[in-house]
């Protein structure tokens, strides 16, 4: 074994066998070579030993460990093989930004060792410091902060209003008739070439309605029947609204059935199906039918012109 030296030690200041790193090489290159993997290797540990390498469990252990040291995380922690590196390079070489504006300096020591975001949730801290643009426009409490919301509800209200408005009309006009039901219900009538003593057969509601003009002799005949003999009592005045025309409607209050006009022993009116008889006012004068013909409603518009319904 050769004890190695400086290259700058000179001869007198040796001892017996003690050569330097020169010699050795010149002597025995094999050796030399082995030598200096030596020396590299011892100054590799001196170089890991001068970094604090230690469990990151340990390091995970701060103020959020219970009064035993020790929390579930850490022993998590604890059974993986990691290490955290207490060293600035290292530090930097993985990327993590400094704890010192994330973790209070008056908190554990150990917390400087995590990387800044694990920090950071370990040991929140409500010192947190936001840009301006990122502050409220309006304090707590302002009423100018609520106005925009004011002004979206109220217009929203307007809104359901005019819809629940629509709503309504829409229910209340399809309760009504439709035109062309209204069309059937009413009929306008041309009464100028309707003669004197003649009877015109017109549809209304999908019945006949008998229109006869009478002449002076038929209003009074109407007029000089005893009411009290008929079997349903009506004046001739109440059946009409000028004497002159009498509208009625075509059908027999026995069964149905349509009576034929200037016809029967009255000279108005026959039912061909049960022989009943009626008058020049449409009266039930004799037969099985227990009532006057039916007046319907109706209107004169003008002089010649008759609106039934």
């Amino acid at each position: 074994m050769f004890t190695v030296l400086p290259l700058s030690l000179p001869r007198e200041a040796r001892r017996p066998g003690e050569r330097t790193l020169a010699e050795i090489r010149l002597a025995h290159p094999r050796r030399s070579r082995r030598t200096t993997t030596t020396m590299l290797r011892v100054a590799g540990r001196r170089l890991s030993s001068s970094l604090s390498w230690r469990p990151a469990a340990a390091a995970a252990r701060g103020p959020l460990a219970g009064p035993g040291g020790d929390n579930d995380d850490s022993a998590r922690a604890r059974s993986q093989p990691r290490f955290a590196i207490e060293s600035p390079f290292f530090a930097a070489a993985r990327g993590f930004a400094s704890t010192e504006t994330l973790v209070p300096r008056n908190q554990d020591a150990g917390l400087a060792d995590l990387p800044a975001t694990v920090a950071a949730v370990k040991n929140p801290t409500p010192k947190v410091v936001y840009d301006e643009y990122n502050h409220e426009r309006y304090p707590p409490g302002d009423p100018s902060k609520r106005a925009f919301a004011y002004f979206v509800l109220s217009g929203g209200r307007f809104i359901y209003a005019s819809l629940l408005r629509l709503l309504i009309l829409k229910f209340v006009l399809s309760m009504s008739a439709s035109k062309d039901v209204l069309a059937l219900a009413s009929l306008e009538v041309d009464l100028s070439s309707i003669e004197p003593g003649t009877t015109v057969t017109v549809k209304w509601r999908g019945k006949p309605v008998f229109i006869r003009r009478r002449t002076d002799d038929d209003i009074k005949l109407a007029n000089s029947v005893d009411v009290a003999s008929l079997r349903h009592p009506e004046q001739d005045a109440e059946r009409v609204k000028n004497p002159e025309w009498l509208v009625v409607i075509g059908v027999c209050t026995h069964l149905g059935c349509i009576p034929l006009p200037n016809a029967g022993d009255f000279g108005g009116w026959f039912c061909p199906c049960h022989g009943s008889h009626y008058d020049i006012s449409g009266r039930i004068r004799k037969g099985p039918a227990p009532f006057n013909l039916e007046v319907p409603t109706y209107s004169f518009l003008e002089e010649n012109k008759l609106l039934i319904g």
